[in-house]
């Protein structure tokens, strides 16, 4: 499908990267339904795995210069072509504006990527797309500016919630170049930045939604007895946000009768101490540590387990979960949910219906955990409803459609 020249240039932080695959979901899926497009990588890959959907894609993938220090031939030719083109002072002046607000390294390179971006994108690109508010639509933004082009983004959870106001307010305003339009894939974050936009229906809430072709039918499940061993499993990146530090607490309350086990899945950088709690607790050998996996690994073991946990928390510097893909992949496998009542997840868990949403506080997630090992009829019946929402109302398809809309409207191909 891979055309010459595409119209649409897209920007991603990192290419590929497997906590980022509803951004490989996407991708796909518009390229699927006849969107041409290449890619412009800020950073290169990092990790030694791939998704499924990584090599669906046609598209060819372009990276721009992580750290301007390592190609510094490529980046003073493309500022010397850059500061020719008409649009060029006007970017500077706005960038040089964002630095005294923002006067750090990463600011002086997203200017310098941004350089590399307009000088080295075709002549037939006609609008760029990035995902992620903050360093990729910055880049966008400075590169569309001296092009004479028009931008877009698609924000996601932390870009939102750790941009400066300012910053937020002037991507979302004509007066400063701000972007055609923007999609976010919360109710929560879109009420947010369209409170923020001068022009609110600049703003559209897509979810990403999931391809359920992507997924096996879900198991026929037995009913796990209620004094029967007890398989937990969660998903996600080991940072502050994800609160597993909160859950190694809660695990630790457990009764000793109770046979259970926990697995791990994902990689990140509070490995150490988190297998440190673990062992001070009591626990470790009732933990399981799998690291990075790719798709057909996560969804096996969705399928061998009892309950998904994702204690999903507010970090100290303002991070934050959208509405985690990871918890409808739980749900398209009929995997009884247990998570917390923050940003986004409320729209697709309401509790006692679809799951259980618990505060963070070990105690509570502790209390939860044994309600749905001890209640497991109810348990199954809130991941049937949950596999039922899913499908009815979080289907990737409508959102792909109307970003697809969105994207010829910006391209002049309505």
């Amino acid at each position: 499908m891979t055309q010459d020249a595409p119209q649409l240039a897209v920007l991603v932080k990192g290419w590929p990267r497997l906590s980022e695959t509803f951004i490989a979901q996407e991708l796909v899926a518009l390229e699927e339904a006849g969107q041409s497009f290449e890619i412009w990588s800020l950073r290169h890959p990092t990790d030694t795995k791939t998704h499924p959907l990584h090599e669906r894609l046609q598209a060819a993938v372009r990276y721009l210069p992580e750290y301007l220090y390592q190609e510094p031939e490529r980046v003073w030719k493309a500022r010397a072509a850059a500061q020719v083109l008409p649009g060029y002072q006007e970017a500077y002046r706005i960038w040089r504006a964002d630095l005294r607000r923002d006067p750090s390294r990463n600011r002086i390179r997203r200017f310098g990527q941004a350089c590399v971006l307009a000088a080295e994108m075709p002549s037939k690109v006609l609008g760029l797309y990035a995902h992620f508010l903050h360093t990729p639509s910055s880049v966008a933004r400075y590169a569309a500016i001296m092009r004479g082009l028009p931008w877009s983004f698609s924000a996601h959870a932390k870009d939102i919630w750790t941009s400066p106001d300012w910053e937020i307010s002037e991507k979302l305003s004509s007066k400063h170049h701000g972007a055609a339009f923007g999609a976010t894939c919360t109710a929560f974050g879109a009420r947010h930045l369209q409170q923020m936009s001068d022009d609110p229906s600049r703003v559209d809430l897509i979810y990403h939604g999931l391809d359920l072709g992507r997924f096996p039918e879900p198991p026929a499940r037995q009913i796990r007895q209620a004094d029967g061993p007890l398989r937990l499993m969660s998903v996600g990146r080991l940072v502050e946000k994800k609160g597993f530090d909160r859950l190694i607490a809660a695990l630790a309350l457990l009764p000793q009768d109770l046979d259970w086990h926990w697995l791990h899945i994902g990689g990140g950088g509070l490995k150490d101490l988190l297998q440190d709690m673990a062992e001070d607790a009591g626990i470790a050998s009732r933990i399981t540590w799998r690291g990075a996996c790719d798709q057909p690994e996560v969804i096996k073991a969705m399928r061998a387990s009892d309950i998904f946990v994702l204690p999903s928390r507010i970090a100290q510097d303002g991070d934050r979960d959208g509405l985690p893909n990871v918890l409808m992949e739980a749900a398209s496998q009929r995997l009884p949910i247990l998570s917390t009542p923050v940003s986004a997840i409320p729209e697709f868990i309401d509790s006692g219906t679809h799951g259980l949403l618990s505060s963070d506080d070990p105690e509570e997630l502790c209390q939860a955990i044994l309600s749905l090992a001890r209640e497991p009829e109810q348990a199954a019946l809130m991941a049937e409803a949950a596999l039922k929402r899913l499908r009815a109302e979080f289907r990737m398809d409508p959102g792909i459609a109307q970003l697809k809309q969105r994207l010829a409207a910006m391209l002049n191909r309505e």
